[in-house]
């Protein structure tokens, strides 16, 4: 029998995915373990798997394509065999090609037939014609009939090459060049050149993005504490660590690390909002946000309490540059227990960040700054760092989350005693 291949689920977040590439086309021979297809999720690029052997009898998704949880993507079984089932009606499958019908001779004169159809990028009405199909908005169409401008010779610079208003408003009357410049010509004003406007298809990555963070933002009641903490030590410690270390710390590890501490000690920070129970987690797992082209991924260092910083450095850049490359598992950015957001390198001194749900607070680390302090009433040259943390309210109170951060302070002041 033939057996359809649905879009699977390939994250815990993900709602639908984008077919980034087929590797199979209709009517190709696949064995099970076979890789038929990649594709974008909201956290990576994975492959779709297929279980079974036999043919590709049809694919019903082009490139690009956005598909459902569940949505039908092919289907496989033997050649020539019926797929009326899945498909409605008695399509042709790869090896059954519908034989083309010739046309009536009334019909082969007929002008061809204009159709509107609903652009779901632009969101307005697109008309096309059985024979050749132009794509154009509502305006340039409009435009180019006031003006005299063929759209048959208009080259679209809109998705999928759709005509668009520049495109007109820089086409000629006619759609070509002009063959006679006039000898003599009134002066023009031309206004000086302006960016052009583009539209970018939003990635599975960005809407799961927007809509975590708006559902984080607008349910979770939000507040925010920040402390200024003294890294002249912790600068102290990095140096002569590096000195004799064979992985680099960074500042970041050292963040990290004294986190993975505090958290142990402060569970309720520690914890995540359930609905109907507040659950501590018996892990520390501290997810680092990892700015990506699409947007942010945040991979998870787990157990960090109970790692050295050598194994959290080493970790955090793998997982950073496979998160850069789309090539992180599932498993490797889900089930964090705290986030760790840092901006520092940027020369943000401070900000807030929203919370990684299901996670009960995420910390914002701002840079290492210069600044004079006062000690022992003399001014000196300090290195100072703010970092907020923002929490959830329903599972942390204001003096939980002080606590934390004190503790985490400490930490950071007096870096030897992250190992004790």
């Amino acid at each position: 029998m033939a057996i359809k291949i649905d879009m699977p689920k390939l994250s815990d977040t993900m709602q639908e995915g984008v077919i980034a590439k087929w590797n199979v086309k209709e009517g190709d021979t696949v064995k099970s373990g076979d890789i038929i297809a990649e594709v974008e999720t909201d956290k990576a690029t994975m492959d779709v798997e297929v279980f079974d052997s036999g043919t590709i009898l049809k694919i019903f998704a082009k490139e690009g394509e956005s598909v459902p949880l569940g949505g039908l993507l092919t289907i496989i079984g033997k050649p020539g065999e019926d797929i009326s089932q899945f498909t409605g009606g008695s399509a042709p499958t790869a090896s059954t090609p519908a034989p083309a019908k010739a046309a009536a001779p009334e019909q082969a004169s007929a002008p061809a037939k204009q159709e509107a159809t609903f652009d779901p990028i632009l969101g307005d009405l697109a008309s096309s014609s059985t024979d050749a199909r132009i794509k154009v908005s509502p305006l340039a169409r409009k435009m180019a009939a006031e003006q005299g401008i063929d759209l048959g010779k208009v080259k679209g610079s809109g998705p999928e090459g759709r005509i668009v208003r520049k495109d007109v408003e820089t086409a000629p009357a006619g759609g070509s060049a002009p063959s006679v410049t006039p000898a003599v010509q009134a002066p023009v004003f031309i206004p000086a050149p302006t960016g052009a406007d583009e539209e970018v298809r939003i990635t599975q990555m960005r809407k799961t993005i927007a809509r975590r963070l708006a559902e984080s933002k607008f349910t979770s009641p939000h507040f925010y504490e920040t402390i200024d903490i003294d890294m002249k030590h912790a600068v102290a410690a990095r140096e002569q660590l590096n000195a004799i270390s064979d992985v680099k710390l960074s500042f970041n590890d050292l963040v990290v690390k004294a986190c993975a501490v505090a958290l142990r000690r402060h569970p309720k920070i520690n914890s995540s909002w359930l609905g109907e129970v507040i659950r501590i987690n018996g892990g520390v797992h501290v997810a680092v946000a990892v700015a990506v082209e699409d947007g942010l991924l945040t991979p998870v260092i787990r157990n960090a309490d109970q790692k050295g910083l050598r194994q959290i450095s080493l970790e955090t850049k793998d997982l950073a540059t496979r998160a850069r490359d789309k090539k992180l598992q599932p498993e490797e950015w889900e089930g964090s227990t705290f986030t760790i957001s840092n901006l520092g390198m940027y020369g943000i001194e401070e900000f807030t960040a929203i919370i990684n749900p299901p996670n009960a607070a995420i910390l914002a680390v701002g840079s290492i700054r210069d600044v004079p302090v006062v000690e022992k009433n003399q001014v000196v040259p300090g290195k100072r760092m703010k970092v907020t943390l923002s929490s959830d309210h329903r599972v942390v109170d204001g003096a939980s989350a002080a606590e934390f951060l004190s503790t985490l302070r400490h930490l950071l002041e007096n870096p030897s005693s992250m190992l004790l």
